[in-house]
């Protein structure tokens, strides 16, 4: 079975790619550090793409989520079955964990698990499961019910609005009128039903 490994760091792709290979189940078709080379493997692959995609978040600037979206415009547009993809990082905020998920990731491990831990995690998600490891599972999917209420469009403003995020830096950010952003954050606050900023911050 083909992984393709994303990570900025060489000796933890060579890592990764060790423990897979010894298992004799996996191959490597590709180890790279960044998002733009990530990419350019995909293109290039065109229908022979990998079952599975171990993905790290940290990637140098960029940030390793956008990769999914990429991915899933590719397979939609080459008509060909989506890799299964399990982030891996060392980031562990359960907002980012339900970003992943909800943007098409198949499993979250922490790269302070164990080898077995990524295994587990690995089989998981290649039967189809969403694997989160016990570490992330409580508080995780407390909020991915959360999350299934709101747009995708909302669930951007919602994950800036936590970082602390004014809406004049968020219209900037995402490149909106500064009214859409406020209708945004209205319809969060009615979904959620927090009362103020702090309230949001804790959820």
């Amino acid at each position: 079975m083909k992984v393709l490994l994303i990570d900025d760091h060489p000796m933890t792709n060579k890592g990764v790619a060790t423990s897979l290979e010894e298992t004799g189940r996996f191959s490597i078709c590709a180890q790279v550090t960044t998002l733009n080379d990530a990419k350019r493997h995909i293109e290039k692959a065109g229908k022979l793409l990998p079952s599975l995609v171990i993905l790290d978040i940290i990637l140098g600037e960029e940030n390793g989520l956008d990769f999914l979206p990429f991915l899933e415009n590719h397979c939609r547009r080459e008509k060909t079955t989506k890799p299964h993809v399990l982030v891996c990082s060392v980031l562990e905020e359960p907002f980012l964990i339900q970003s992943a998920i909800k943007n098409g990731a198949s499993g979250y491990v922490s790269k302070a698990e164990g080898e077995a831990q990524l295994i587990a995690a690995i089989d998981a998600v290649l039967r189809g499961e969403v694997y989160l490891s016990e570490r992330h599972s409580a508080k995780a999917l407390q909020s991915l019910g959360l999350y299934e209420k709101l747009s995708k469009s909302e669930i951007k403003v919602f994950e800036l609005l936590k970082k602390n995020k004014a809406n004049k830096e968020i219209a900037r950010e995402l490149n909106v009128a500064i009214r859409t952003v406020e209708n945004h954050v209205s319809n969060i606050y009615f979904k959620t039903q927090a009362k103020n900023r702090q309230e949001l911050m804790r959820l």
